[in-house]
This record gives structure tokens, C-alpha cells and sequence, in this order.
């Protein structure tokens, strides 16, 4: 049975649509894509269907990732169609749990750094109204997280 993961940020142009890059890179590095599918979506549908921020495919395109995700809102299916529900920031998780319906759904929602194995933050900031070294951040944390996610899968109840 594969293994659904939904990364969600604000708009899903930036930091969710990159997560969801460098996850399947991981899984498709390890050989186990075959087992998963991986989406991202975004708290707001101001973005829906929009390709990532055009800055975030630049910064992206620098590590060979290639981003095609087109932005779309998170709904309340998502619930049941996604075993992990994973948050950038303290703002995605408390919207997320407010979407919540029941302790099932509750207990699907993760913070992504929680995941970080190599880099002290509490949040994935967005990186939208920042510069460059804003991007290259992001990036830098989301490759950590995703790693330690992509690790510790065996210890996270489906």
C-alpha cells in the first residue's frame, strides 16, 4: 500500500511545491517512488493553478530540480486521501487543525521541521517577500527535513 504524503504551505507556490521536489527526489534516489505519491497544496486558492513562484523554480533549477506542480487549495478530502499532512509554519499547522474534523485527522498533521536533522529552526519561512539567500534557505531546510522525514518514516504511525 503506498504511503500518501501532502505538503502544505500558504499559497503553494514556494515552499510546499519545493518539498514535494525534493521528496521525490529522496524516494526516487532510495529506489522506493513506487511507494508513495507525494502531492503539495496551499491554505489559500489565491494561487490555484499557478506554477511555482517563478524565483523558487530559478533557486530550485540551481539544484536540478525541476518544479511542475500547479498551485492548488488544500480541501478537506485531503483528510482522507493523505496518510501525513505535513505544515511549513506554525500558521499552515493551526489552519490545518482548524480543517481538522476528527482526532484521525488531527493526528495526520506534522510540522516539517520537526523532521530537520542537521539545522536547528522551528518553522520553513516563507520566502516570498525576501531575497535570494531567502530562497537558498528554504531549500537548504526542506533537503534537511525531508532526509530526516524520509528516515524516520518507519517510526510515524500510517
Amino acid at each position: 500500500m503506498q504511503k500518501k504524503i501532502l505538503f502544505v504551505c500558504h499559497g503553494n507556490i514556494c515552499r510546499s511545491p519545493m518539498a514535494e521536489a525534493v521528496f521525490n527526489r529522496i524516494i526516487e534516489q532510495n529506489g522506493t517512488a513506487d511507494e508513495f505519491y507525494i502531492d503539495s497544496a496551499g491554505i489559500i486558492n489565491f494561487h490555484e493553478g499557478e506554477l511555482a513562484d517563478s524565483r523558487m523554480r530559478f533557486h530550485a533549477s540551481k539544484r536540478n530540480y525541476c518544479l511542475t506542480h500547479r498551485s492548488r487549495p488544500f480541501k478537506s478530502n485531503d483528510f482522507t486521501d493523505f496518510d501525513l499532512i505535513i505544515g511549513m509554519d506554525n500558521e499552515n499547522i493551526a489552519a490545518l487543525k482548524r480543517k481538522a474534523n476528527s482526532e484521525s485527522d488531527f493526528k495526520k498533521i506534522h510540522k516539517m521541521t520537526d523532521y530537520c536533522l542537521k539545522h536547528q529552526a522551528t518553522v520553513i519561512p516563507d520566502p516570498y517577500y525576501g531575497g535570494d539567500s531567502g530562497f537558498e534557505h528554504v531549500i537548504d531546510l526542506l533537503e534537511d527535513a525531508c532526509n530526516g522525514l524520509y528516515i524516520n518514516l518507519d517510526k510515524i504511525t500510517f
